[in-house]
């Protein structure tokens, strides 16, 4: 089984990236920006310079735009080409765990704890110990009307796994001002799912290698890049989404949490919109989106043809 992990950095090699390089049966990627220090190196991977990534596809790397999380997606089409059967998604400021990448549940039958919910959304933060959080894109006129009262255990095989963080979680950053958490999730909450669509992020989760072609980092729409990504994908392909424990610790990186707030504003205006409409037909994503991130995913499946 090929397992490659998929991450871009504007940093010189970080403690989690070298650990992440490390990590026995899995291939590192690295996606270099503009910001990235020209002299990037890594003893054990692949650093995918700029240069390499115009050469690969010009008209897909001006599309996507420079120093954004987008280019991420250069990753996932390394991995698509790797033929990866496990495409690991992180970020540099994720310090794995020793268990890291140990418990992998896709495409295993594996009993959670399924939450059923009237609501459009589900929040898988809510269903832990720090249930005063919600998780970064959940839609926020839903936060007060949260219910966990409908809880059974469940057999269901995972196509997505997305593991938890300590410390800073990926929260919004009206949450991170309110309530500047430092968090360790109790591991008795594990695993979760739910029968609604459910917000999952980039920096730690674990993807089966033939969703790629419908996973697509939007750029254009800041801080919800990878969470329209998440939404879009369990729509169009009706994937099971699995949250299991913390394997990560995040010591994020500095962050203006006002500039977070602004990037994430679309998200504030639109993800219940989205939670409500995606389900009956996933390319209704495609009336939220500027036409040139349209135009960059269109251009990535291109590579699935």
């Amino acid at each position: 089984m090929r397992k490659v992990i998929v991450t871009t950095t504007i940093n010189p090699p970080t403690e989690a990236i070298k650990k992440f390089s490390a990590m026995p049966g899995w291939d590192l990627v690295v996606i270099g920006d503009q910001k990235t220090p020209k002299d990037y190196s890594l003893t054990n991977g692949l650093y995918v310079t700029p240069e390499m990534q115009e050469a690969y596809d010009k008209e897909f790397s001006d599309a996507l735009g420079w120093n954004c999380i987008a280019r991420r997606n250069f990753g996932l089409l390394w991995a698509h080409d790797m033929k990866a059967d496990i495409v690991a998604v992180v970020d540099d400021d994720n310090i794995p765990y020793e268990n890291w990448g140990k418990n992998i549940i896709i495409g295993k039958e594996t009993e959670v704890n399924y939450y059923e919910t009237t609501l459009p959304a589900f929040d898988p933060v809510g269903a832990t110990n720090h249930n005063n959080l919600w998780h970064r894109g959940y839609p926020l006129q839903l936060i007060p009307k949260r219910d966990y009262s409908v809880k059974k255990k469940k057999t269901i095989v995972p196509d997505v796994q997305a593991d938890f963080w300590n410390g800073d979680p990926d929260i919004d950053a009206i949450c991170r001002m309110e309530h500047a958490p430092d968090c360790k999730f109790d591991t008795k909450y594990f695993p979760i799912a739910s029968n609604r669509l459910s917000p999952f992020n980039s920096q730690n989760t674990f993807l089966k290698g033939s969703l790629l072609k419908d996973y697509f980092m939007f750029p254009f729409i800041g801080r919800m890049e990878d969470i329209w990504a998440a939404y879009y994908l369990e729509a169009k392909t009706k994937c099971n989404v699995v949250y299991t424990e913390a394997s990560v610790y995040q010591s994020r990186n500095v962050h203006d949490l006002v500039k977070d707030m602004k990037q994430e504003y679309l998200g504030y205006e639109y993800n219940f919109k989205l939670v409500n409409e995606l389900p009956d037909n996933a390319e209704n994503m495609m009336s939220y989106l500027p036409e040139r991130s349209q135009q960059a995913f269109k251009l990535y499946q291109k590579h699935f043809k």
